[in-house]
């Protein structure tokens, strides 16, 4: 067998069993040293069980036809208490790490420290090496860590663009109605114009902002001040036309 049809059975035997297929939120810029390769991939995770079915879908799908030498793993998972539902708050959950050195002895923990120096949660870190047959010594915990790392930032910094797309779709949305309002009851006043009641029925169209990347991270947590700013104003302007009719 082929290493393309070992990789599509590995495939064909996780879809079976695991649905839908795990998506790779980072992955980090690759190590080479000394004929050694390092590289970390990380997933969402909200369980320990969920951080494993991801592991082996990195060992049998994703490197089947080239197989890790190790595949180093940790994961953060904030879970429900036994007996809680989560509707009494943060005090209803509980934190489970874990890691999996994976024959490569102490390395695991050094993948744990680094997520939670990052400060990840909910997530699965796998540290892939591939052995080049000369010994690094100490240095391979280094690229673990650094590989690792780079990872985490990228994941976080893709979790906050996501939060502030969400934010920014919110936001947006809300902007529109106060502009609708303020619109509205300038329409009733003596003085509106034709262009205050055409305002009224203006079809804003929104940004693409799923179409943006960690580049625009930046980009995006300016928008989001703006936005903000912006609806602090239209509802200021609200309150005094209210107070204020003609």
């Amino acid at each position: 067998m082929n290493a393309d049809s070992s990789k599509v059975s590995n495939l064909d035997s996780f879809v079976q069993r695991s649905q839908p297929l795990p998506e790779a939120k980072a992955t980090s810029q690759e190590i080479r040293d000394r004929r050694s390769t390092f590289v970390a991939t990380v997933f969402n995770a909200s369980s320990p069980a969920e951080a494993k079915t991801h592991v082996e879908y990195v060992r049998k799908v994703l490197h089947a036809s080239r197989a890790a030498t190790h595949e180093i793993s940790a994961w953060r998972c904030m879970v429900l208490k036994t007996g809680k539902t989560g509707l009494g708050g943060p005090d209803d959950f509980e934190l489970k790490t874990g890691y999996d050195d994976d024959g490569e002895q102490w390395a695991g923990v050094r993948v744990l420290r680094a997520m939670e120096s990052q400060a990840v949660l909910d997530a699965v870190v796998i540290c892939s090496r591939w052995y080049g047959r000369i010994m690094l010594g100490p240095a391979r915990f280094s690229h673990i860590e650094t590989c690792t790392i780079d990872a985490c930032r990228m994941f976080k910094n893709k979790q906050e663009l996501e939060e502030c797309i969400a934010m920014l779709g919110t936001l947006d949305d809300i902007l529109k109605d106060l502009r609708e309002e303020l619109a509205l009851l300038n329409s009733d006043s003596p003085s509106a114009t034709v262009s205050n009641q055409d305002a009224i029925r203006i079809k804003t169209k929104p940004l693409d902002y799923h179409s943006w990347t960690d580049a625009d991270l930046p980009k995006a947590r300016r928008l989001v001040v703006a936005r903000e700013k912006a609806v602090a104003s239209v509802k200021n302007m609200i309150a005094k036309r209210r107070v204020t009719p003609d």
